[in-house]
């Protein structure tokens, strides 16, 4: 980062909260504003954590989510509004974060990850948050950003529990380490409290932050798991498996 950029007035004049946090200041702040973090998909946790990385000032948003928005969206997936039922869950993605911070640049994609459109995806970010619900394009997510040496938080949740993953290629375990295999008998569709979805987004919000600004200790290597129920968290340090087929041959 050039050491004399200057932050513009308009920004500090809306990040100024954020710009007294130890450790983060304006350097910090640069390196959001310079950054580009793919967020897919942006439902329940999703949704939430694109949210949070508008408010934290983040230059750009590629948002890729497929689908027209249904009525069951509505408890948990904060982008939406009644009035796009039935229409692509893009355009009331863009809509509430261009009203919201009109200073972030967004890209919608209205498809999820797949094995025709994943590469591409992924070569626009510095940084990509997975929050897709099934395991195979969670999985898919994992090996490209493996492959291209890019930083993914994966966030999930279950029920009252969920779970971050910060995978950096070369340095950590990846997610096929943890499932080399799709877990049997998993479901599209499983209990969501739309409260529970977004801690497990915002966690990894604050996770990315984290990674690109240097700000705390990440959790790289680890997983951040959580149960709402108890409201009791730990880290799981999680070991790279030399056999995997994903990371196995990296550094």
């Amino acid at each position: 980062m050039n050491v004399n950029e200057a932050l513009p007035d308009g920004d500090r004049a809306i990040y100024e909260w954020q710009l007294d946090v130890p450790g983060f200041g304006e350097r910090g702040q640069l390196i959001l504003r310079r950054s580009t973090a793919l967020v897919t998909r942006c439902g329940g946790v999703g949704g939430n954590l694109a949210f949070s990385l508008a408010a934290a000032g983040f230059g750009k948003l590629v948002l890729a989510h497929g689908g027209e928005l249904r009525p069951d969206d509505l408890n948990r997936q904060i982008l939406m509004r009644h009035d796009g039922i039935g229409r692509p869950r893009v355009e009331s993605m863009v809509a509430t974060l261009e009203a919201f911070n009109p200073g972030v640049e967004l890209e919608a994609v209205p498809e999820n990850a797949t094995e025709e459109n994943v590469a591409g995806l992924v070569a626009k970010a510095d940084i990509v948050f997975s929050a897709a619900p099934l395991f195979e394009e969670r999985l898919l997510l994992n090996r490209e950003c493996v492959r291209q040496g890019k930083p993914l938080i994966d966030c999930a949740m279950y029920g009252v529990e969920g779970q971050v993953i910060v995978v950096v290629p070369g340095q950590s375990a990846c997610l096929a380490c943890l499932y080399p295999e799709i877990p049997p008998n998993w479901r599209r569709r499983f209990p969501v409290i739309g409260a529970v979805a977004a801690l497990a987004g915002n966690i990894g919000a604050i996770e990315g932050i984290k990674r690109l600004t240097g700000l705390g200790t990440s959790a790289v290597g680890q997983m951040i798991h959580f149960d709402a129920a108890e409201m009791r968290f730990q880290t799981i340090t999680l070991w790279r498996n030399p056999s995997c087929t994903v990371c196995g041959a990296i550094g």
